[in-house]
């Protein structure tokens, strides 16, 4: 997680939202990520999406023994790529700042842990507290 809340901060200094992801397999990160829908402007890329893509093409059998460690509950479109992937197990700081589909993952064998880190609520509060207006649009709320 310590490698998750790192990539969350660099985010936060790149001027954007700070939630970092890492893909772990066999103890190794082999994908790390952080939020950047801001500073690339894009579409997809939370924290979840970033670690997936920087962790390049894995083997079907690799993502089935990985575990994806997020600072904040993934949505459902992060949650929809765990699934895909079966990535088994999901290790999430925090889930108070904003609850994501974790009854969809649990109800699909998914193991979640919530660690409920008061570093990133505190993270994430700060960034809520200062542009409500882009956490607003990175969650789907007017």
């Amino acid at each position: 997680m310590k490698a998750a809340i790192e990539e969350a901060m660099q985010g936060a200094d790149e001027g954007g939202i700070p939630i970092g992801s890492v893909l772990v397999v066999d103890g190794q990160i082999v994908g790390r990520g952080h939020n950047q829908r801001i500073q690339k402007s894009s579409a997809i890329l939370h924290g979840e999406m970033d670690a997936l893509e920087n962790a390049g093409r894995l083997g079907a059998s690799e993502y089935r023994l990985a575990t994806m460690y997020t600072t904040l509950s993934p949505c459902h479109m992060c949650s929809g790529a765990i699934l895909l992937y079966e990535i088994p197990r999901v290790v999430i700081a925090e889930n108070r700042t904003f609850m994501g589909a974790e009854d969809l993952l649990r109800s699909n064998g998914i193991e979640l842990e919530v660690l409920d880190l008061q570093e990133c609520v505190d993270l994430m509060a700060a960034f809520v507290a200062a542009r409500p207006d882009i956490w607003n649009e990175d969650i789907g709320e007017e």
